[in-house]
């Protein structure tokens, strides 16, 4: 008996992609930094990142092969410093969530500890199309 998997159904044509896209996203899942993903209107969504002690210059972001990349890396610390406790996670991160099509950046910005990536998802003039059949 074949095992059928959701990108080799008959009737999913060009989602093969899809698997593996699932299986890169799981790969990637860890806690730090914590996010939250929000609807802000029909067609736009912002994610947000706590990023307390990471500067503009300390984060990247980045779109590469419809996954949003973002980033973090500090400094070196100083040496001379001495921590009695070191409760403020200072490691670096990297935190990737996969754009559907149409979906692009955009904007982002850093407010109080936090950074906001802004989504939009372009909708297309028609949705209906008529496809024109030639004689052969």
């Amino acid at each position: 008996m074949t095992k059928l998997t959701l990108g080799s159904h008959p009737f999913l044509l060009g989602f093969d992609q899809l698997e593996r896209l699932v299986e890169r996203t799981a790969k990637s899942e860890n806690g730090y930094p914590p996010f939250n993903i929000e609807q802000s209107a029909k067609n736009a969504y912002r994610i947000t990142l706590a990023v307390a002690g990471f500067g503009e210059d300390d984060l990247s972001i980045t779109v590469e092969d419809r996954q949003l990349i973002v980033r973090g890396k500090q400094a070196d610390p100083d040496e001379d410093r001495i921590f009695l406790h070191r409760g403020i996670a200072a490691r670096q991160f990297q935190k990737a969530f996969v754009l559907a099509d149409g979906v692009e950046v955009a904007g982002a910005e850093t407010e109080n500890g936090l950074l906001h990536v802004d989504l939009r998802r372009a909708v297309p003039d028609t949705i209906v199309q008529t496809i024109k059949i030639n004689k052969g």
